[in-house]
């Protein structure tokens, strides 16, 4: 008989991977263990679980099938949380939107998303209700509203039911959905790419459980960290780690604004061990008052994404007793999936090679099976030399299934067995990739994608313009920020301010460009802009 000969799988031996185990298996284990504190409130996992199972099982009878999408609008409160388990226990697939995104881009996502419910936290009302306008009676979602004792009850939205409601309706003895193939969808996230609308990124079990255990492994965390949210949980389902805390049964620390003072008191009060965010968050600890700071009880571990940190940030954030972790990734892939890796040796390097060391991307994710740069047109992978620019690329269990509702963009973003990303760098002898350029022009400001096209269509939309352009701009405190070049019409006048507001009208004010240069545009003689020269001007205005 050959091995593998007459050997199957069966509920014995094969489960399929999901994060639900996570909060299953911590319950049990640890059901007085505190699972989330917010505020002056907290709950313990046994509670969290009955939570969770009591949503699960009342959005069912409320009509939730097997696959439908519920959106979530909210910040980082207790029922987020809950929802990044509840909804897959219920058989549905999370959507949880970016607050941050103006009433036609939520619309968007909530029509194209076919989203059953939205979940919404009051602070969002008016937002929402704007949004509702732009879709049809028949598919709005029901809305679910989500209290928090910081906010005064807004008038109620059309459609509108309580979650204390849902979970009144709900019984924790109805067994939890489980996924027949951990392949099957759990999450639905969008990102806005290099165009105006959206796409739809496809999260499966198997993915979100393999990631969630990478960010154990790679940050080498112990049972019970005590993570504070900075990170906003909508992005990339917080690289996973509501998963990844929750598994390590871990006390989640809920913030719903990120201000340095209440960064500070959070991690004495609560002795936080972990946290994430862009680098947005590392100036903002940095330069915070003397009346916002604190001296740290404890060295607190901090991952970054985003543009690599400037040494001054790195050097700043050391003293004030965090330890960064540099990572690299994407929406398509989980978040991050690619880490700066660092090795003993490295501590015995000047100031300046270290900072050298720490500016690359690192290396892949344990779950990441390959990562590489590759020729797009030949696909040969780029010698070893941090010289020669090529394509980042990826395979593994990190990938995304592909973009909802949109073949064309899925079969291009894996062309011959490969994730692209778009993003471009160079491979160092070591192995570690460096980042050099974005062949798509997205611009990384605070750890948000801004799409310059996106930017560049809203400019064109003003009659004062006759060219526009968008480039990155270097800034301290964001990483980069948006550069819009305007070559006004004859007989044309208009101010940066005016510019600027103009946007602001016609978009997600994050994404409006923070400074506007005057002048011709650079093209070449078959009339393409020079972006390269643009980006060069902007660096050195």
């Amino acid at each position: 008989m050959k091995v593998n000969e007459e050997l199957n799988k069966n509920k014995s031996n094969y489960w399929a991977l999901t994060p639900i185990s996570f909060l299953l298996r911590t319950a049990n284990i640890w059901p007085e263990k505190t699972a989330w504190i917010h505020g002056s409130k907290k709950n313990n996992y046994k509670q969290l679980l009955s939570r969770c199972k009591k949503i699960a099982s009342g959005l069912r009878k409320k009509g939730l099938k097997k696959d439908d999408t519920v959106a979530v609008l909210l910040p980082n409160v207790p029922a987020m949380i809950e929802c990044h388990f509840a909804i897959m226990m219920a058989g549905g697939i999370l959507n949880t939107i970016n607050t941050r995104l103006d009433a036609n881009s939520i619309a968007f996502i909530l029509r194209h998303g076919n989203a059953k419910f939205l979940f919404v936290d009051p602070e969002y009302n008016s937002l929402v209700e704007k949004s509702l306008e732009e879709i049809d009676h028949n598919n709005r979602p029901i809305i679910i509203k989500c209290n928090d004792d910081e906010f005064i009850k807004p008038k109620k939205i059309i459609n509108e039911i309580d979650i204390e409601e849902i979970i009144k309706l709900g019984d924790e003895n109805i067994p939890i959905f489980w996924p027949e193939n951990e392949w099957d969808s759990c999450a639905l996230n969008y990102t806005s790419g290099t165009t105006g609308n959206p796409k739809g990124v496809m999260y499966h079990h198997r993915g979100a459980w393999l990631t969630a255990i990478s960010n154990q492994m790679i940050w080498s965390m112990k049972k019970h960290p005590i993570y504070l949210w900075t990170l906003p949980m909508f992005h990339c389902n917080g690289w996973c780690f509501p998963w990844t805390v929750t598994a390590l049964a871990g006390t989640h620390i809920c913030l719903r604004r990120v201000e340095a003072k209440d960064i500070y008191n959070a991690i004495n009060d609560h002795n936080v061990t972990h946290m994430c965010g862009a680098p947005i968050v590392l100036s903002l600890i940095i330069n915070a008052s003397d009346k916002e700071e604190k001296e740290l009880n404890n060295r607190v571990n901090i991952m970054t994404a985003a543009a690599a940190p400037p040494p001054s940030i790195l050097a700043g954030i050391e003293k004030k007793g965090f330890e960064v972790t540099h990572v690299y990734g994407l929406t398509e892939v989980y978040g991050p999936a690619v880490v700066c890796e660092w090795k003993e040796e490295w501590n015995k390097l000047d100031a300046e090679a270290k900072s050298e060391k720490k500016s690359r991307q690192g290396v892949q994710y344990p779950s990441l099976e390959e990562l590489s740069i590759r020729d797009p047109k030949t696909m040969k992978p780029v010698p070893k030399d941090g010289k020669t620019i090529g394509e980042v690329m990826m395979r593994g269990n990190m990938i995304m299934k592909g973009y909802y509702k949109n073949k064309d963009a899925t079969q291009k973003a894996f062309d011959q067995d490969w994730f692209h990303t778009g993003d471009l760098g160079v491979m160092h002898s070591d192995g570690y990739i460096e980042l050099k350029d974005r062949s798509k022009d997205i611009i990384i400001s605070g750890g948000e994608n801004i799409s310059s096209i996106e930017i560049e269509e809203t400019l064109y939309k003003n009659n004062k313009i006759l060219h526009a352009a968008v480039v990155a701009k270097p800034d301290e405190k964001w990483g980069e920020t948006p550069c819009a070049f305007v070559e006004l019409r004859k007989n044309s006048n208009a101010s940066e301010i005016e510019i600027i507001n103009f946007c602001k009208n016609h978009m997600a004010s994050y994404k409006c460009p923070k400074s506007v240069i005057f002048r011709e545009i650079p093209k070449t003689s078959t009339g393409k802009i020079q972006k390269f020269l643009l980006r060069k001007i902007a660096k050195e205005i």
